[in-house]
């Protein structure tokens, strides 16, 4: 059996996960959600440090909906 990583949008990435499930010959094996979130938060730090994204301050951060 082969092996794929693939990097997936985060508004996509339920509907792709639903997708894949249908199919017979994929095997989706869950992972710890508390891995990749913070995973996916070093990435953020990095890209705010490059200045690829805009920095949030806490007041915008803490009144998020």
């Amino acid at each position: 059996m082969k092996q794929l990583t693939l990097n997936i949008n985060d508004n996509k990435f339920r509907t792709f996960l639903e997708f894949v499930k249908t199919l017979d010959y994929v095997e989706v094996q869950e992972t710890d959600n508390s891995y990749t979130e913070l995973q996916n938060s070093l990435n953020q730090v990095k890209m705010m440090q490059e200045g690829q994204i805009k920095k949030q301050s806490a007041n915008e951060f803490l009144n998020e909906p």
